[in-house]
């Protein structure tokens, strides 16, 4: 049996999470698996629970797990809370990361043809869709380098990185493009001015001479921050830092017409990992029913996927949603013309678990 911790957390998090939930169960009864879920406090709803964002209970089930689905976490009265570690973003997701060791971050960005008009850029950029893979560090660079201060009109952040720190993740660039057709890395950094990425530059070049089968090539964030709105279809695999990782991620997630749409992967040593939209916590329509949960159930997909090596299943899911998005059912977010259906985000989950039956 599989245990999977159920984090619902904050705005329409609970929603979406719900409907992962239903297209997990079909998933699990069409290929036989044995999943167990168990729901636990995270992010705002812990904080107004428990007084703290994290609580050791949701800390203990995380760490039993063999896989975390997880919502959203955060909203605009919990930016007030004075101590910014009890903030649900820097006091619930950054320590998970590191409790679990999450050093990898997985964000496909795919593009699918019949949302082409869903895509801010011109129908040319964009004709037949895209396929790209983002893979971020996760527990390094500014985000959790030391000294970090903010006193006296001076603000310090540090941005620390190790060889080994960029080998491993260098090496899950280079095993993803594996296993796509273009077996293709770029690898971003700003090696003309700082010193992590000339040692971030001259590892991955150093690792990927385990990979002749794979191409590398280099690009500046600048550089690629431009590529990306003037040529997204040029990129199969983008390796960077966690910073540029963040930025990078978020502009490619806009690029399939909805952060709706971005699942993403945070995965440890073994595969262990944490699974969840890109999105946030949406509070201004939680409860009304135009949530996406289409990000949500791919990132159930990831998790079946890379945690439990159930990859029939992944598969399966991914066909649903793309068959779904095919034959027209839209959520608000995503919708562009008259000849589409419009559901809720109750509909859509519903639709995705009844071509999960075909």
């Amino acid at each position: 049996m599989s245990l999977i911790a159920v984090l619902p957390g904050d705005g329409i998090g609970p929603e979406v999470v719900n409907e992962a939930l239903a297209v997990l169960r079909a998933a699990a009864q069409k290929f036989a698996l044995n999943l167990n879920f168990e729901t636990a406090l995270v992010g705002g709803a812990a904080y107004d629970a428990t007084g703290h964002p994290l609580p050791p209970e949701t800390r203990a089930l995380c760490m039993k797990a063999d896989a975390i689905l997880l919502g959203a976490v955060g909203g605009p009265k919990y930016d007030l809370i004075p101590d910014p570690n009890l903030r649900p973003e820097r006091g619930a997701l950054l320590p998970l990361r590191k409790l679990m060791n999450l050093y990898a971050n997985l964000r496909p960005a795919i593009l699918y043809d019949v949302l082409s008009g869903a895509c801010p850029l011109r129908a040319d950029k964009v004709d037949g869709g895209f396929d790209m893979l983002v893979v971020r560090e996760l527990t390094g660079g500014l985000y959790f380098g030391q000294p970090k201060s903010y006193e006296d009109g001076r603000a310090v952040d540090t941005c620390v990185y190790t060889t080994e720190e960029v080998e491993r993740i260098a090496h899950v660039a280079f095993q993803s493009a594996r296993s796509r057709p273009r077996k293709h890395v770029t690898s971003v950094d700003k090696a003309n001015v700082l010193e992590t990425s000339r040692l971030w530059r001259d590892t991955v070049i150093k690792v990927h001479q385990e990979y002749p089968d794979v191409t590398l090539s280099h690009m500046l964030v600048d550089a690629t921050a431009m590529a990306l709105v003037k040529n997204p279809k040029q990129f199969d695999v983008i390796l960077t830092e966690n910073l540029f990782g963040d930025i990078l991620s978020d502009e490619a997630a806009e690029l399939t017409g909805s952060l709706g749409m971005l699942p993403s992967a945070s995965l440890g040593i073994g595969g262990k990992g944490l699974f969840e939209p890109s999105h946030g916590s949406a509070p201004d329509i939680a409860g009304t029913g135009k949530a996406n949960p289409l990000a949500t159930i791919l990132s159930a997909a990831l998790l079946l996927r890379y945690s439990l090596k159930a990859e029939e299943a992944a598969l399966a899911i991914e066909e649903a949603v793309k068959q779904a998005l095919t034959d027209g059912l839209r959520t608000a977010d995503i919708a562009q013309g008259s000849n589409d259906q419009v559901l809720t985000c109750r509909q859509m989950g519903a639709a995705v678990v009844k071509y999960m039956a075909f």
